[in-house]
């Protein structure tokens, strides 16, 4: 899958939620998607920056985990991702699978 069209089916998926408070940025084999939820809704960049919680996998990764193939906690285990900082918000990732 290309990353446009992940980018394009997340940034439909994040306006469905509340917004999540924090800035959360996934890293997809050298791409970057920052999920910014300090304003009144979840807004989808591109931006590079600083992040409450950084989720680092590959395209192959996340495509799994959207098609349910693979379980956040054996991708976890496994070291297909990686999570750096705030695991709370990690954990609102349910939300977006």
């Amino acid at each position: 899958m290309e990353f446009q069209t992940i980018k394009e089916e997340l940034a439909a998926k994040v306006k469905t939620i509340d917004p999540i408070g924090k800035k959360l940025k996934f890293k997809l084999d050298g791409d970057t998607m920052l999920i910014d939820g300090t304003g009144t809704e979840n807004m989808l960049t591109e931006d590079d920056i600083d992040a409450d919680c950084t989720v680092t996998m590959s395209k192959e990764t996340y495509v799994k985990l959207q098609q349910k193939k693979i379980k956040p906690l054996i991708a976890t285990l496994t070291g297909k991702l990686k999570v750096k900082g705030d695991l709370g918000l990690a954990r609102k990732l349910k939300q977006l699978m």
